[in-house]
């Protein structure tokens, strides 16, 4: 892996840490491509929270060769917001980097880049009937604030699913509530969309502005 694909892993680290959901789309495609070998797809899967287990990947990707950052860029279909940003950062330190040797100056730090706090807006509001996609769990999991608790309970999940989730994410209440809304969309199947959601968000009186902003 080139040296600014690793710094931009490094430098990013808690905040892809905190968006990625690996399980189910990221690892397989990595291990697919021959990026991640069986034993180390079972060393990421066997860490406890989403969390945890992304935080394993990146620690594993650097050393996987020249081919890993690209194969981890196509993996991030259901992410698609996470790779945008990264791939716009890329292209914003190669242009610097481009200028510095046609000027004979050094290239900024990655560390003077855009900050990737913030995914990009959807351009189309989804249906009511499709389920919620990544980028809006992620985002209304860190808008819920106290009312989590009973959107989820409202949703179908026990109060030991909902404990087991913030066990499993003790260092970051956001982590913790996306962890109840993937498990919810994961059980609900064909019932687990938008409407359903925002009956829930209705349900325990959050008020309707949440749901907006998180789209």
């Amino acid at each position: 892996m080139e040296p600014a694909h690793r710094a931009l892993l490094r430098e990013h680290r808690l905040y892809l840490s905190g968006q990625l959901l690996v399980s189910d789309s990221i690892v397989p495609l990595l291990f697919q491509e021959a990026i991640l070998t069986e034993t180390q797809v079972d060393q990421i899967l066997s860490q406890p929270s989403e969390r945890l287990k992304a935080l394993e990947l990146l620690t594993l990707l650097p050393a996987r060769g020249p081919r890993a950052f690209r194969a981890f860029l196509r993996s991030l279909e259901d992410h698609s917001w996470v790779r945008e940003r990264l791939e716009a950062e890329l292209q914003e330190v190669d242009g610097a980097r481009g200028a510095g040797q046609d000027t004979g100056t050094t290239p900024p730090s990655l560390t003077t880049t855009p900050s990737l706090t913030t995914p990009p807006l959807l351009t189309t509001p989804p249906s009511l009937q499709t389920p919620p996609s990544d980028r809006i769990l992620s985002r209304l999991a860190a808008r819920l604030g106290s009312g989590s608790q009973e959107v989820l309970l409202d949703l179908g999940l026990s109060a030991e699913d909902v404990f087991r989730c913030r066990t499993d994410n003790p260092l970051c209440s956001h982590s913790a509530v996306l962890a109840g809304l993937v498990l919810w969309r994961q059980r609900g199947g064909r019932g687990a969309t938008m409407r359903r959601l925002e009956q829930s968000l209705e349900a325990a009186e959050v008020h309707p502005s949440v749901l907006q902003e998180a789209l």
